[in-house]
């Protein structure tokens, strides 16, 4: 998984715990990272972040390029995460998985805040469902 094994006793343990996260990532363990689709590369990305045992989560596009599948299984690991008690810093062009998941949300036009508020609270705003999600009324 591109982790470094000097003196990391917790090494194994994290491995099969990124592995529990990831199962298409064990299937693929003998495989280099640069032969993985993009999804594949994405789990390894964020399964190589977690390997550190981070208190906060930083997230750039995470859904970006990737199959609507897929995008659902990122989303749903993310969510496990969050479950678990990780915190997680996101910033996503797909509007809908990102409200879902968060619990604080922010939207913002050319740098500027607009709105605030829960995600839920942001999903259901007129506003935002129309701007942002395509639904009228």
């Amino acid at each position: 998984m591109g982790t470094i094994a000097i003196g990391n006793r917790y090494q194994a343990e994290d491995k099969a715990r990124m592995y529990q996260l990831f199962p298409r990532l064990e299937e693929r363990r003998g495989q280099r990272a640069m032969t993985l689709s993009g999804g594949e590369q994405q789990m390894l990305a964020i399964a190589r972040a977690l390997m550190s045992r981070p208190r906060l989560l930083l997230l750039d596009e995470p859904s970006l390029g990737l199959a609507p599948l897929v995008v659902k299984q990122i989303f749903q690991i993310l969510r496990e995460l969050t479950a678990q008690g990780m915190t997680l810093f996101l910033v996503e062009q797909n509007a809908r998985h990102a409200l879902n998941l968060s619990d604080r949300a922010y939207v913002m036009v050319n740098g500027q805040i607009r709105l605030s508020g829960s995600g839920q609270t942001l999903l259901n705003d007129p506003e935002v469902r129309k701007a942002y999600l395509g639904i009228s009324g």
